[in-house]
């Protein structure tokens, strides 16, 4: 079966390692590249996803059954929508937990939907054991580890490089210190044509910004040949 839309989950049992930063671009590269995109915020507290993106991203629980059936229910939906999943490291185990148990990745690729998971990567050996515990928990996912360089040194990838055959980290590269008090207030959208709706950024701010997209949507091209590689390797498999 052809996968015709995929769902990416942007995860880490850490807090603060630029989940909701991650998600944020992914939702508005599809919007740049237009494709339907819906995304879902499952936080708690300041500066989250549906903050940044009222208009693309939906506060989603689940804390309690009616949340997780309506989450899951939208998010195996083939209605022609890729989605983004902006997880709050307090939800990962429950929600990989629930994934597992319902058969998720199963249940989306029957209806046409790749699954990926987007991990953000950090040294630690929490970190480290719960991306190889989803490779066992959700084996037909695509698992792509992800170096957020501004938590620094990549020395961190030898780590996970292992944890998969033909691994490579996708980079979020890091945001100049200039660009962050525009991109880091809420409400604000990457695809808006010039930072803050033109409200006074300086020019060379402005290409900065312009810089940093074109290499991160570079990286995040390379997501999708990987879902268009697994789904060609399933095929032949079948």
């Amino acid at each position: 079966m052809s996968l015709r839309n995929s769902v990416i989950i942007v995860a880490s049992p850490r807090p603060r390692v630029g989940k909701t930063l991650l998600a944020r671009l992914l939702t508005d590269f599809h919007l740049h590249e237009r494709r339907a995109v819906a995304a879902f915020d499952v936080n708690a507290g300041e500066r989250t996803l549906a903050q940044f993106l009222p208009e693309q991203a939906m506060k989603s629980t689940i804390d309690d059954i009616k949340g997780q059936m309506a989450l899951f229910d939208r998010l195996i939906a083939a209605d022609g929508t890729d989605k983004i999943v902006d997880l709050g490291h307090a939800s990962f185990e429950s929600f990989f937990t629930l994934a597992a148990q319902i058969g998720f990745v199963e249940e989306a690729r029957g209806r046409g939907i790749a699954a990926a998971v987007l991990f953000l990567i950090t040294p630690d050996h929490a970190s480290v054991e719960a991306y190889n515990g989803l490779q066992n928990r959700l084996p037909g996912a695509v698992l792509v580890p992800v170096h957020n360089e501004i938590l620094g040194s990549a020395q961190v990838r030898h780590k996970y490089g292992l944890l998969g055959l033909g691994t490579v980290v996708v980079r979020l590269t890091q945001l100049a210190p200039g660009l962050r008090k525009y991109v880091e207030t809420p409400p604000f959208s990457f695809s808006q044509p010039r930072l803050a709706g033109g409200a006074g950024a300086p020019d060379e701010v402005e290409n900065e910004l312009q810089h940093w997209l074109r290499r991160n949507y570079l990286e995040l091209r390379e997501i999708d040949l990987r879902i268009l590689l697994r789904d060609l390797r399933s095929s032949i498999r079948l």
